[in-house]
């Protein structure tokens, strides 16, 4: 382990970024795929909801069937099995000629997913651990920094060779992540042996740690208002005065802006937490992600909509790595690596239900109630984080006099 966490760390960033960025190539333009390939025009806001959480719930699903696999034959062959399986769904999303075939796609989609967790996973367990906050904190930059290249080329890919050329993209550069994974990755794997520990009993276990169900709350919320707008942006960005040619690259570039302003702000919240406290950033985040969506209602042009959501990115960078800090705070030694794992779900909820509202809500009452009602939440959620914070400063305090 200590020869090859390093190497790993490396392989694994690196292959874990194509991932993401072949991800991103194509999902913010399902919407126009949906309605320009596969004919849908109505209800193309649910369509396209529909078509992005269906995926992450069977993933969701799944995922404990292949953990146990991970345990049991270790977690470069769920690796390699995954990004083979996702390699082939992006292949097949290029034939697909009707709506519910695509759907079946991404059922099978959801089926071989797990490429993020497993190489979260590995990173986790084969890294010594004193380095093992570190790690995590580098690896959690990779899916920002292929989420800025992921929209920008899935967006000129469109535009100029159609988006069907955006899954054929897709499939072969995870191909090229299960190439990297094979030859760059070394895992130390123990095999487990007995009575493998439950998720129902490890959220027993959580549920006794008040703080790290916070925790869990918080990502779940913040994750569904970031993924409300995943099957909308486009769309909107159509609304703001784009032609449906020149709609997937610029929703590219406006997707693109948040996620250049997290590769900037992302490190400096962190070492701006590590001196004033992680739970003061996280504040911070959420109230500039909230501010941010409720400006969105009052930008109509694409220009200073895509400058509000680089600046809105610039806070919210913030969020994510407070989230993980504090996971790795609040849980005891032994129990960080399943408490990482049960936030990863609690995302994965939020991953599922946020497209869900945001195709549902924005096709009854328009994007823009989307804007409001994210705003409103996150506010809320930096309210109560606030006040939870200054009552457990009381009490110190109170015990302190005492």
């Amino acid at each position: 382990m200590e020869r090859y966490w390093k190497r790993n760390l490396y392989m694994l960033w690196i292959s874990l970024f194509f991932n993401h960025m072949a991800f991103t190539l194509s999902v913010p333009f399902f919407s126009v795929f949906l309605q320009h390939d596969l004919g849908i025009q109505s209800w193309l806001e649910v369509w396209s909801g529909i078509s992005i959480s269906i995926s992450f719930l069977i993933s969701g699903l799944c995922a404990p069937f292949w953990g146990a696999l991970a345990d049991k034959y270790g977690r470069k062959p769920n690796l390699i099995r995954s990004g083979i399986g996702l390699s082939l769904a992006h292949f097949a999303n290029y034939f697909v000629g009707d709506p519910f075939t695509f759907i079946l796609v991404r059922i099978f989609q959801g089926l071989m997913a797990g490429f993020s967790p497993a190489s979260i996973a590995l990173v986790g367990t084969n890294t010594p651990e004193k380095h093992v906050g570190y790690a995590l904190g580098v690896i959690s930059t990779s899916s920002a920094a292929g989420g800025i290249i992921g929209p920008l080329v899935g967006g000129a890919l469109s535009h100029w060779l159609g988006l069907r050329a955006c899954f054929l993209a897709s499939g072969a550069i995870t191909l090229l992540c299960v190439l990297i994974v094979l030859v760059g990755v070394k895992e130390v794997h123990n095999r487990q042996e007995g009575a493998r520990l439950s998720v129902v009993k490890d959220l027993r276990y959580a549920a006794g740690n008040r703080q790290l169900m916070r925790i869990f709350l918080l990502s779940l919320i913040v994750t569904t208002s970031v993924m409300t707008l995943e099957p909308l942006l486009t769309i909107y960005v159509a609304h703001l005065g784009e032609t449906p040619a020149n709609a997937a690259l610029s929703s590219g570039i406006v997707f693109s802006a948040v996620g250049v302003a997290t590769v900037i702000m992302g490190p400096r919240w962190g070492i701006i937490g590590g001196r004033v406290g992680y739970e003061k950033i996280l504040i911070v985040g959420l109230l500039g992600g909230g501010i941010g969506n409720l400006l969105q209602l009052v930008v109509h042009h694409l220009v200073g909509f895509g400058i509000l959501r680089f600046s809105y990115g610039l806070f919210f960078a913030a969020v994510y790595p407070a989230l993980n800090a504090l996971i790795v705070k609040y849980a005891e030694s032994d129990f960080r690596g399943r408490a990482v794992s049960l936030n990863q779900s609690a995302s994965q909820f939020g991953i599922v239900m946020g497209p869900l509202l945001g195709g549902v809500i924005g096709g009854w009452l328009g994007i823009e109630a989307v804007f409001l009602l994210t705003g409103i939440t996150l506010l809320g959620a930096a309210f109560i984080m606030k006040k939870e914070q200054s009552s457990a400063k009381g009490k110190q305090s109170l015990h302190e006099y005492r």
